[in-house]
């Protein structure tokens, strides 16, 4: 393979990487498998082992987890928190033990002792006490810099929120696991796409009272930063988490040689699924406190310990249909229905066949044999075809060219920034007029980042339709109560609970009637900067085809995208004519925002990196103080605030314009 392949084959797998990566832990929502991720980790890792001149900033070798969310203010970890390298077999169980002995000189086979212990599939978090008071608690963001999450934490039972037992430590970072069992799960699991995702999804509340009402669970495990407290042994701090009201995992174990390591591994592997939580494999960490201060560590993962993952649960299935699915964007989504099948422990009926590309590439078929995979909180998928039981009548199966759901022309977009066409199939149908997707837009509207309607679900809306009681979202504050008493499910008190949940939910910040709307490309955090700019609900009423979208350009992470997404909304009657409809029944509420504060009517720009502030921090706090922020230098632009390595273009353009260029030192004397 030449030079050029081998850097385009390991730059595509680093950009597949990052893409995982992201969905994985910003947004909990992994679009593969953990064993896919792994092995894409793996060759990532094989390719710049056996060629030195590969390099990338986004490389699974230098990288851990990801950026911390812009929801919640930033602080560092006194001491990294990073993650584990992984094995999978008696191979790589056996090199990593060699390659502790070879640092520690000793010879191959020395007895190694390791605290072996079930590696929760949760969200990782680290507390810190100061003289026995829980001060503060971050998730593990990026390794370095975490999500400050202290009232959400505070909300968990198994977490001590005092410590008076002599003998603990004056200032530590106590690290452990925050996760949700199986069976609390199963009560709140209409919100939640899974487990991880609920203990995630809850731990980023903006409300910790919302966190609350959410039965997560901690158990602890390590520490971070530590101040006057010596052990000998990992099994020793286990103990003293124990003593001090910390809960640990009942299957932690003291184990020696890879033979027992094995053994345990086998056995818990087994019973994985009648454990009350999910669990992905098992971590080994060397018990000798003083080994592991000798191993060190390496980029991004101690020397003194690894995970020992569990292979992917699979099973074969036959397809016995491909149907296709239109979601609220119009995307079209083939999901392979197929015969009823255990798999771990799970009864699976349906598996994602992701896209059309998919199809092909794997040549999927109606009537094949497939081997269906299911890790972890990832949706049952079709890995690949047993072309020995394929009929011999077999025929390929062809992606629709019309929408399933109202016949209009399917076609995929072509994405400026990437200079390719999407994976994605769209309808091209606008607005409400495909059945499919105005049944999705409704579902989105009544979600609960949007108008929060309690008692009007995803079924009861799918319900509602088929008796065509709603077709468009205004019909839902124009119900038929007398008609609803009279079905099956409905009483009395049931309907009056509606009633009240949809009358109190005509009270809606602007910010969250825009999200409502299901604008393509516009999500919580555009939607309120959309409002910030737009004010008042009289002033989206103006908003039509003619608009001139590019005053929004002004804003602070509003680009193209998302303007030419706003163009074909409002362009349309239809979407018009719904907001007008809405505009009868809604009242806008105000928004907490200061609106008087020292900075009203003044904008800012940012160029360069500020020092020991996140620029997201430095946004909120403009914000706070009602000024505003734009993304380019122009007349409107009163101060731009000049970081280390500010972009020379921004600073020519700035004095060319006479606009005020400040240090950061400046800005925080205006801020007082």
């Amino acid at each position: 393979m030449q030079k050029k392949e081998i850097k385009k084959l390991y730059l595509k797998k680093t950009k597949l990487f990052q893409k995982y990566n992201k969905n994985y832990f910003e947004k909990s929502k992994p679009l593969v498998t953990d064993s896919i991720f792994d092995d894409l980790k793996r060759e990532i890792i094989e390719l710049e082992k056996k060629y030195k001149y590969l390099k990338s900033d986004h490389s699974p070798s230098i990288n851990i987890g990801f950026k911390p969310s812009k929801n919640f203010k930033k602080a560092i970890h006194r001491v990294r928190m990073l993650s584990l390298s992984n094995v999978f077999s008696k191979d790589d169980l056996v090199n990593f033990e060699k390659k502790v002995c070879n640092f520690l000189n000793l010879k191959h086979g020395a007895k190694i002792e390791y605290s072996v212990e079930p590696k929760i599939d949760g969200i990782s978090a680290s507390l810190n006490y100061k003289n026995g008071i829980l001060i503060s608690g971050l998730s593990r963001g990026d390794g370095n810099e975490g999500e400050l999450i202290t009232e959400n934490l505070k909300t968990i039972k198994d977490i001590p929120k005092k410590i008076d037992i002599q003998g603990f430590p004056n200032d530590i970072d106590i690290r452990g696991e925050v996760f949700i069992t199986n069976k609390d799960f199963q009560k709140i699991k209409e919100n939640f796409a899974n487990p991880r995702n609920a203990a995630s999804g809850s731990l980023r509340q903006k409300n910790s009272n919302e966190t609350k009402k959410i039965p997560l669970k901690f158990i602890a495990y390590n520490y971070g930063y530590l101040e006057e407290l010596k052990i000998n042994k990992q099994s020793e701090f286990l103990e003293k988490l124990q003593l001090w009201g910390f809960k640990v995992s009942k299957f932690n174990k003291i184990i020696s040689g890879i033979g027992n390591l094995i053994k345990n591994h086998e056995e818990i592997e087994n019973k994985r699924y009648e454990l009350d939580y999910d669990v992905d494999g098992l971590v080994y960490k060397i018990n000798s406190i003083e080994l592991q201060n000798r191993l060190g560590f390496l980029s991004n993962s101690p020397r003194w310990a690894t995970a020992h993952k569990f292979s992917a649960v699979t099973s074969s299935s036959k397809i016995l249909n491909i149907e296709i699915q239109v979601g609220r964007t119009g995307a079209l989504t083939p999901v392979a229905k197929i015969k009823p099948v255990n798999v771990g422990g799970v009864i699976v009926a349906n598996a994602s066949l992701h896209n059309e590309d998919e199809i092909k590439r794997k040549d999927i078929r109606v009537g094949d044999t497939v081997k269906i995979e299911r890790a972890g909180d990832v949706i049952p998928h079709v890995i690949s075809v047993d072309l020995k039981k394929r009929s011999k009548n077999s025929a390929k199966y062809i992606f629709p060219k019309k929408c399933p759901s109202c016949g209009s022309k399917v076609l995929k977009e072509y994405n400026n920034q990437t200079k390719k066409y999407d994976a994605v199939k769209r309808c091209s149908s606008e607005g409400y007029l495909c059945e499919k997707i105005a049944i999705e837009k409704i579902k989105h509207f009544i979600s609960k980042d949007a108008f929060n309607i309690d008692g009007l679900g995803k079924k009861v809306i799918e319900n509602f339709w088929s008796l065509k009681l709603i077709r468009s979202p205004q019909d839902i504050f124009n119900l038929n109560y007398d008609k609803i008493s009279k079905l099956d499910g409905w009483g009395k008190l049931s309907v009056s609970n509606l009633r009240y949940a949809i009358d109190k939910s005509k009270q809606i910040l602007l910010e969250r009637f825009i999200f409502a709307l299901g604008i393509r490309h516009i999500g919580q955090e555009n939607a309120k900067l959309l409002s910030y700019n737009i004010k008042s609900l009289d002033n989206l009423l103006k908003i039509d085809a003619s608009y001139e979208f590019s005053n929004f350009l002004d804003i602070d992470g509003i680009g193209e995208t998302q303007i030419n997404s706003l163009k074909n909304f409002f362009s349309q009657e239809i979407n018009l004519k719904i907001i007008e409809e809405l505009a009868r029944y809604v009242k806008i509420l105000k928004s907490d925002e200061n609106k008087n504060g020292k900075f009203k009517n003044i904008t800012f720009m940012f160029t360069g990196k500020l020092d020991g502030i996140s620029r997201a921090e430095a946004k909120s706090m403009i914000e706070k103080n009602s000024g505003k922020i734009v993304s380019s230098v122009s007349n409107k632009l009163n101060y731009l605030i000049a970081g280390e390595k500010p972009t020379n273009k921004k600073i020519i353009k700035a004095k060319e314009l006479s606009v005020k260029i400040i240090s950061q030192k400046d800005f925080i004397k205006l801020l007082n």
